[in-house]
């Protein structure tokens, strides 16, 4: 059978154990070893590895021994309880040996949770879970989780019930960061707000948010469209020492100044079209963003991203000037412009 992201999100955390096998398959590797952990996890409860209850296998295994899956779903265990045998990488050139394990499974036998890449409507073992009646198959896709997947992983953290403000700062985090990363923030914050009788807030999360490199290359980038001159060699040096390369620094320039233009130019406003950007701007920069727009305007923005397109070239020309100090005077130049608007 054929679960949907929504039926999906309900299974993960409440699993059959009484069914026959699990296909999770997805082009993003972390999401699909996050779910197919969760629902492990919630199949067998914490002791299945020291009880023997969790066989795995590789598809290397299964290319080696034909019955390999066959004879693991079979086996029966000291400990009393359900039992999962997890197939990673399952592919399609070893469907037969996968579906006859499927095909020969009884009700007491142990569950088969399968994970895979990306698999098209025409793939047999996609098929094959999709038709089956004691069977799921499960797609997972690039989008941000959801307000109740993001709930439902509060709650796990012991987090509990989070207000309208907070859970919109979680809403807005989950866009910007990968599954794992968003995950880990989630359970820094349980940590952080351990014993704390106090409300969860918005500057909570902020507080636990990731920060890296393209945090400082982003403060760099907000100090120059800011015309904030003093703060632009510091924070050059720090990302120059961080190895943060001259076309990297460009690049995102462009893109930021981008951004902003395309927000300039809508006709409902620069706050209107800093919401339609995709992919969305991070939540702690919304509002910075659009009186940034709102103080360039359309035009003078078309003269920055002249300027940067022009840097470009010549960080990518054979000329030998020292990239780094090329890079600084640009940004000297955009913020100075900066200053300069009406």
């Amino acid at each position: 059978m054929k679960l949907s992201p929504r039926e999906a999100t309900g299974y993960f955390a409440r699993p059959e154990p009484d069914r026959a096998g699990l296909l999770i398959y997805g082009n993003d590797a972390m999401r699909v070893a996050l779910k197919r952990q969760q629902v492990i996890a919630a199949l067998l409860g914490p002791n299945a590895e020291e009880e023997m209850r969790l066989t795995r296998l590789s598809a290397a295994d299964l290319r080696a021994d034909p019955a390999a899956l066959t004879d693991a779903v079979k086996a029966r265990g000291f400990f009393p309880g359900p039992r999962v045998v997890f197939l990673d990488e399952a592919t399609d050139a070893l469907a037969d040996r996968i579906l006859g394990a499927l095909a020969d499974w009884q009700k007491g036998d142990a569950q088969i949770v399968l994970t895979a890449r990306q698999l098209p409507p025409k793939s047999a073992l996609r098929k094959a879970f999709e038709a089956h009646p004691e069977a799921y198959a499960i797609g997972i896709y690039d989008d941000p989780p959801g307000r109740p997947e993001i709930e439902a992983m509060l709650a796990e953290a012991g987090l509990g019930t989070v207000d309208r403000a907070a859970m919109g700062t979680f809403l807005d985090l989950a866009t910007a960061l990968d599954p794992g990363d968003f995950r880990q923030t989630v359970e820094k914050v349980a940590l952080y707000k351990l014993n704390d009788p106090a409300p969860l807030t918005p500057e909570d999360v902020a507080a636990c948010a990731p920060r890296s490199t393209e945090a400082e290359a982003d403060a760099l980038i907000h100090a120059v469209a800011e015309a904030k001159t003093a703060e632009i060699g510091p924070l050059l040096r720090r990302l120059q020492a961080q190895g943060m390369a001259p076309v990297t620094l460009c690049i995102a320039a462009t893109r930021h100044f981008r951004q902003l233009h395309a927000a300039a130019a809508d006709p409902d406003g620069a706050a209107s079209g800093i919401n339609r950007l995709r992919p969305p701007v991070h939540f702690k920069a919304r509002d910075r963003m659009v009186r940034q727009a709102q103080g360039w305007g359309m035009h003078r923005l078309e003269q920055a991203l002249g300027l940067l397109l022009d840097t470009d070239l010549q960080l990518r020309s054979s000329q030998r000037a020292p990239q780094m100090a090329l890079i600084e005077r640009s940004l000297v130049k955009l913020a100075v412009l900066a200053s300069r608007r009406a």
